[in-house]
């Protein structure tokens, strides 16, 4: 599976504002947002322009990169939402909340979507009591996510719930001393993040 690999901090700061992908690093003084000024690369302070098409490729760019997805996946997600009845921009980040490594990272079982990514794709999640190590695989109402009972002793699992305490959202529920998580309802838009705008997605993938 295709996945970026370089420094993680230069997305942030291409994007001029915190993706939250380094986990409580980003909320520390550490954070190169916070640190450094601009963009990244040598001509990071230049003069910036504002096309249309720019502003709606930052947009695209700033939810991509914060879900941890590729290009191509990502227009996949969009060519779902556009099929679906209701707001496709909406339903967009719909998709890529139900998506299980977020669903874990929401929990409160990873500190940032790409370590969560790693606690799936290592088998360490049960769905439904069984084991599902696909990071795209997309939950449902009523779906029980946990921690299998021979990783809840890892110390990334057990570091990530201690930081994590209070950023569980409203459409999931946590059993925080059974390591269990139930998906309550699906998102709405109120209850995602409200910096994202999914409406320059749709007018970008739409020409």
């Amino acid at each position: 599976m295709a996945r970026y690999r370089g420094p993680v901090c230069r997305m942030c700061r291409r994007e001029g504002e915190k993706l939250f992908l380094k986990g409580e690093r980003c909320f520390t003084s550490k954070c190169s947002v916070e640190r450094r000024e601009g963009g990244p690369g040598q001509h990071g302070r230049g003069r910036q322009s504002f096309s249309d098409y720019k502003v709606q490729l930052r947009a695209k760019q700033k939810v991509r990169r914060s879900y941890g997805i590729m290009e191509r996946k990502f227009r996949e997600y969009f060519k779902k939402a556009a099929k679906t009845k209701g707001v496709t921009g909406t339903e967009l980040l719909v998709n890529l909340e139900r998506r299980l490594d977020n669903v874990v990272h929401r929990l409160g079982f990873g500190s940032s979507r790409a370590q969560a990514r790693q606690v799936v794709s290592h088998g360490h999640i049960r769905v439904n009591g069984k084991r599902v190590n696909i990071p795209s695989f997309a939950v449902s109402v009523g779906d029980v996510i946990e921690i299998r009972e021979k990783s809840r002793k890892d110390v990334t699992i057990t570091a990530a719930m201690a930081s994590g305490e209070s950023r569980v959202p409203e459409w999931l529920t946590l059993e925080r001393e059974a390591y269990r998580g139930t998906v309550m309802s699906m998102p709405v838009r109120e209850q995602m993040p409200q910096s994202y705008q999914e409406q320059l997605i749709v007018e970008l993938y739409s020409k």
